[in-house]
């Protein structure tokens, strides 16, 4: 079992600062006089200390204090520029950094949970002993951040006042670093010790690049120390390592749903988007899907943007669900961003006015940005992640070098989008009706069904399968993405799950607003279904219609072929939908294709679900009854139809009309 404040708190251990008054004492004796002023109005002893500790364990030359002010970020960012973290580029307000050619992505062969004696860790993550870390964080941070400035800044994920937001620390010697957080959070130093009193938790970080050099890097470690809420990362730059207020400190929301608030919060890798709907009504949507799997461009195809990448959600009094969004930006890979498929953010990145940070993107020699898939003419030559690149170049191995990794990414604040909502700062949440979980699923699943239960539902999220995309560094292949939340969820999978059900099948939802849980795909292709290409099985704009059905559906306003899966579109509907909402032709064997069941790719995927869950301790039993029920019910569609089984016939079937 997880608890909190167990065992000793690491960076304590290494500074020895253990009370108010000796943190004052570090301030004043290692800060310029008007941060040492900055400091002193943070009164929280715990803060403090934390803070204390943190400059004694790295040592660096100097510290900063951000207070949020125009003159501070002024000062990171020129600061980013003159370390030579970041270039500026021809259009005002944006720059270009590049991480490390070997470090495009999360290190998650060097990410471990801290863990304690007796503690349960997920199946699906690293660990470490807690005094083994100490042993080699010891090693590794201590002085780390000599001849570097030491910058604190103080944010708030989610809006000030929310009940599920969290105060965090981020101490950075990378002014990177330190930018990105500027545009991604809420700048709290006004209100940071107010936040801390009234949600009693806060989060702390601390990140040092060090020399940043490539042959650093096999020290490269981030460690996230669940009892005592603190992040730890060295020696690398990419943001997914280094600005851990995001997946970091995701982690630590996890477990405060899982084993503080379990029934009553949740903390997910979902985005927030709003549809209009008839009348002008706003439906609120939630969506979770892997890195790399279109999460921005679902949520981008919402009318009102709240967030393309966490969710934290309550169970409000009134019955309501309710999310917020712990950022107030998109640090969003851009591989594939164009203007036929995502209009609004190609306008922040391509017209002047919006502030973006690059990484790992083509600049070419007039100092413009090109990515891969931004349907654009191609330059013939530029400089990207590995250094000077041009057309036709390939690595030592023969292998074609992209002109921008896949993992390339814009940072910017999501005011700047034209759809954005301003719904994202209200401390109440906006009511969430529509639930979606998807993967990049190319031969199995529908473009949209519907789990017929609150069960069914959690099964549906538990149950995403995805290709491994370029979010991770080394990872390949088809893998499980259990809510697309796996890779951020510190305890045991069973532990999770349980909170799962315990949040959806809470009986203070009130009925009227219980939310539609449903399976998105839009990345079936034609060879999936009969055909040769590996394209898409229609286009990534379709999926505002997807969203549109599950927005009629919400408010009880589609009907629906019910299936062993859960409910699927009938033709007539989706047609409808495609010329209203897209202006598209929607002809029916397109229709057939996505929508018919592949049953032994459907068994397949689910017995490869009982088998990995199988090994998994406490999975409750929900579960497995729910798989089964659905196989049953597949088999007997087999029987009676065979391995295709098409709308009509699964209409038919449900309906008690046998062949």
């Amino acid at each position: 079992m997880f608890e909190k404040k167990k065992g000793e708190d690491i960076v304590q251990e290494i500074g020895g600062i253990r009370s108010m008054e000796d943190a004052v004492e570090v301030f004043e004796k290692r800060m310029p006089s008007e941060h040492y002023r900055r400091i002193r109005a943070v009164r929280n002893p715990e803060v403090a200390v934390k803070i204390a500790n943190a400059i004694v364990m790295c040592d660096p030359d100097t510290i900063y204090v951000n207070t949020g002010s125009e003159a501070d970020r002024t000062f990171i960012r020129e600061l980013a520029l003159k370390k030579g973290e970041e270039k500026p580029l021809p259009m005002e307000g944006h720059t270009i950094h590049f991480d490390l050619k070997e470090e495009q992505g999360r290190i998650i062969d060097r990410t471990f949970y801290i863990k304690n004696p007796g503690e349960t860790v997920s199946s699906l993550a690293l660990s470490k002993d807690r005094r083994d870390a100490l042993s080699d964080i010891r090693e590794k941070m201590f002085g780390i951040m000599r001849g570097h400035t030491m910058i604190i800044g103080f944010y708030m994920r989610g809006p000030a006042g929310a009940p599920v937001s969290n105060p965090a620390l981020e101490i950075t010697s990378s002014a990177y670093v330190a930018h990105s957080a500027e545009l991604l959070y809420r700048n709290a130093y006004d209100v940071f010790d107010r936040e801390v009193e009234r949600l009693h938790h806060f989060y702390a970080n601390i990140h040092s690049e060090g020399l940043n050099r490539s042959e650093d890097l096999p020290n490269a470690r981030v460690y996230m120390d669940r009892s005592h809420q603190t992040t730890y990362s060295m020696h690398c730059t990419y943001a997914g390592n280094t600005l851990l207020l995001k997946k970091g400190n995701h982690r630590f929301s996890v477990d405060r749903s899982v084993y503080e608030k379990r029934g009553s919060e949740l903390a997910e890798h979902m985005f927030i988007t709003g549809m209009e709907g008839d009348g002008g009504r706003v439906t609120w949507f939630t969506g979770a899907a892997p890195s790399g799997c279109g999460k921005t461009t679902t949520a981008m195809a919402g009318d009102f943007f709240v967030g393309d990448d966490l969710a934290q959600m309550w169970i409000e009094k009134d019955g309501t669900i309710r999310s917020v969004n712990p950022e107030c930006g998109i640090f969003g890979i851009v591989e594939d961003v164009n203007w036929e498929g995502d209009p609004k953010l190609m306008a922040c990145l391509r017209n002047p006015g919006t502030e973006v940070i690059w990484s790992n993107v083509l600049i070419d020699d007039k100092g413009v940005p090109h990515w891969t898939g931004n349907g654009e003419p191609a330059p013939e030559k530029g400089i990207n992640f590995q250094g000077p690149w041009h057309k036709g170049m390939t690595d030592a191995g023969g292998k074609p070098v992209p002109m921008s990794h896949p993992n390339a990414r814009c940072t910017l604040r999501s005011s700047a989008l034209a759809n954005y909502s301003e719904a994202a700062e209200d401390p109440k949440g906006v009511i969430t009706r529509v639930i979606t979980y998807s993967g990049r699923d190319s031969d199995t699943m529908p473009p949209v069904w519907v789990a017929k239960t609150p069960r069914d539902g959690v099964i549906i999220g538990a149950c995403i399968v995805s290709a491994a995309t370029a979010t991770e560094v080394g990872a390949t292949g088809v893998k499980r993405a259990p809510w697309a939340n796996a890779p951020f969820t510190p305890g045991s999978l069973g532990d999770y799950m349980q909170a799962q059900f315990d949040f959806f099948e809470s009986p203070w939802i009130a009925p009227e607003y219980q939310p539609v849980m449903a399976g998105l795909n839009y990345f079936l292709t034609h060879e999936a279904r009969g055909g040769s290409s590996k394209g898409l099985l229609g286009e990534k704009k379709d999926v505002k219609v997807w969203l549109s059905w599950l927005e009629k559906r919400a408010h009880r306003e589609m009907d629906a072929i019910s299936t062993p899966i859960g409910l699927i579109p009938r033709f007539e509907d989706l047609a409808v939908l495609f010329r209203k909402k897209i202006d598209k032709a929607y002809p029916e064997d397109l229709y057939e294709k996505q929508f018919s069941l592949y049953v032994d790719n459907i068994l397949a995927r689910i017995d490869l679900q009982l088998e990995a869950y199988g090994k998994e301790s406490g999975v409750p039993q929900a579960f497995f009854k729910g798989l089964h029920e659905q196989r049953q019910g597949l088999t007997a569609l087999k029987a009676a139809y065979g391995p295709i089984v098409t709308p009509r016939q699964a209409a038919a079937f449900s309906e008690g009309r046998r062949p």
